[in-house]
């Protein structure tokens, strides 16, 4: 019988970065490696890649395996899926995590198809029973209402995470890993899909996930005209915009500004939520910030319960005030 062993994380990388998520998911992969008593092993394909696999080393991979090749140059399905379902055939990881964006998503649930086993989407944690060494696999159901514990039952146990439930994985150049180069072609027959062109989505400003602050509103807005109050607090902090489920619900803000477990999940520097009553599945996605701020009329809100700083008031005051005394600041 083949041992199971070791946990990879698949990187996704841009402009020769590794991308921020992948740097979360990593994070994570060696510290589960850690408690496993096996290695974090990065998982990297692509053309030309060589600083990729560096940087994952850097950042506390034990190993890393690189597949390069012209026909991996850019994300396509049928490649991608081929390179890892060969690779988990050969080496048999144990686990293997994905981050939640588009491409990891469409790839693990290929690659997991192919390789006969299941797949936890959009994990918000991941813990190892210490007493039989079952991972129990988090995941928000139901629109965000619960939280449904996976056990998974086969190998290797494979998931995509949501992005921001952890830290950033901090590179240390000291650092070094085994680079194991595996070539694995894949004939252009077997790939049946083509980039015809890229097109720029016309998106502005900082990520809502990727940024370091974030101003969020929620029903205690009490009407579309304020959403100008959080944003230009957000502006004048160089953070983004973020919602409750009772801002978005009220078409104040758009789906993708939604903060929780029905929506995206978001570690800031600092926060701000304003108005926002503190439902859990609210604070399931933004309750790892690092400095919490919570302003609120009700001084029994319970946002009040993990923010660092109350601020009992009405936001409509609350805010203007506040803005104008940052620009003074700025300004001096």
């Amino acid at each position: 019988m083949n041992e199971y062993k070791n946990v990879w994380v698949f990187v996704e990388y841009a402009n020769g970065k590794m991308k921020n998520f992948s740097l979360e998911v990593l994070n994570k992969g060696n510290s589960l490696a850690k408690e496993m008593n096996g290695k974090s092993v990065a998982i990297i394909i692509g053309n030309g890649v060589e600083n990729i696999a560096q940087q994952a080393a850097a950042c506390g991979a034990d190993e890393v395996i690189l597949v390069e090749g012209e026909e991996y140059q850019v994300y396509n399905t049928d490649g991608y899926t081929n390179a890892m379902a060969t690779l988990i055939g050969k080496y048999n990881p144990s686990v293997i995590l994905f981050g939640s964006t588009n491409d990891a998503k469409d790839l693990a649930a290929r690659v997991a198809c192919r390789v006969k086993t299941g797949l936890v989407a959009d994990c918000s944690a991941i813990e190892l029973n210490t007493a039989d060494k079952q991972l129990i696999w988090t995941r928000p159901v139901l629109s965000g209402r619960a939280l449904s514990k996976v056990v998974c039952r086969t190998k290797p146990e494979m998931a995509t995470v949501r992005q921001g439930v952890y830290d950033r994985a901090q590179a240390d150049n000291s650092k070094s890993a085994d680079i194991v180069r595996e070539e694995i072609k894949t004939s252009a027959d077997q790939i049946r899909t083509k980039l015809v062109d890229f097109v720029d989505a016309g998106v502005t400003g900082i990520k809502l996930e990727d940024a370091d602050v974030v101003v969020s509103g929620g029903g205690g807005l009490g009407k579309a005209e304020n959403v100008k109050l959080i944003q230009d607090l957000a502006d004048l902090l160089g953070g983004a915009v973020g919602g409750s489920r009772a801002s978005v619900d009220s078409e104040w803000l758009p789906p993708s500004a939604q903060i929780g477990q029905s929506g995206k999940t978001v570690s800031a520097k600092l926060y701000f939520g304003c108005g926002i009553a503190g439902a859990i599945q609210h604070l399931a996605g933004m309750s790892s910030s690092k400095c919490i701020v919570g302003i609120n009329r009700d001084p029994d809100a319970p946002f009040f319960d993990i923010a660092d700083y109350c601020v009992v008031g009405d936001l409509v005051e609350v805010l203007p005030a506040f803005i104008e005394q940052v620009r003074q600041h700025k300004a001096n």
